[in-house]
């Protein structure tokens, strides 16, 4: 019997900057299609078209203790992609004690910022949503997920699953 790969400590970097013992929480984006469904004659059901990513997009939310002045520095970027944000964890399975290295990277700008609930003598935090143009999941330093929107790349499993898309375009 095996036990599961949990995340074990976690940290997250802005522009390079380190949030360690500053980061509350995240929660990282989501993957996630669009798909629409289709049923033509002689079809006994229907069959999902996959039209790309969710009109969601992709978006990570994250929480920091305290005040944090360059996050709130950062909010109205005019690029698309000016904010650098990196997640690396720690994911060990307990039954034998294997660790990996997992680290997200993105690009995007600041959404929201929430500055919580001000209270004397309460604790202080900033949630932060911001939008990303820009994923890269890595494991153990081998990439299992590359999306650049802006350049139409989208690399699963080390295949660009745009690349005949964009050759069609001729870009």
């Amino acid at each position: 019997m095996a036990m599961p790969r949990k995340l074990k400590n976690f940290n997250i970097f802005n522009d390079a900057n380190s949030y360690q013992g500053i980061a509350k929480n995240i929660t990282l984006p989501a993957l996630a299609r669009k798909m629409e469904a289709y049923r033509g004659g002689g079809m006994n059901g229907p069959v999902k078209a996959d039209l790309g990513l969710s009109d969601d997009g992709i978006q990570v939310e994250w929480t920091l203790g305290g005040w944090d002045l360059l996050a709130i520095r950062q909010w109205g970027a005019t690029s698309a992609s000016a904010v650098a944000l990196r997640f690396t964890g720690a994911v060990q399975q307990d039954d034998t004690g294997a660790t990996q290295a997992v680290e997200v990277v993105m690009r995007g700008r600041h959404e929201e910022i929430d500055f919580g609930n001000a209270e004397p003598g309460g604790d202080t935090e900033h949630s932060i949503t911001t939008t990303c143009t820009y994923y890269k999941l890595s494991v153990d330093g081998e990439v299992l997920v590359e999306i650049d929107i802006l350049n139409m790349v989208e690399i699963v499993n080390g295949e660009d699953i745009l690349a005949d898309q964009r050759a069609a375009l001729g870009i």
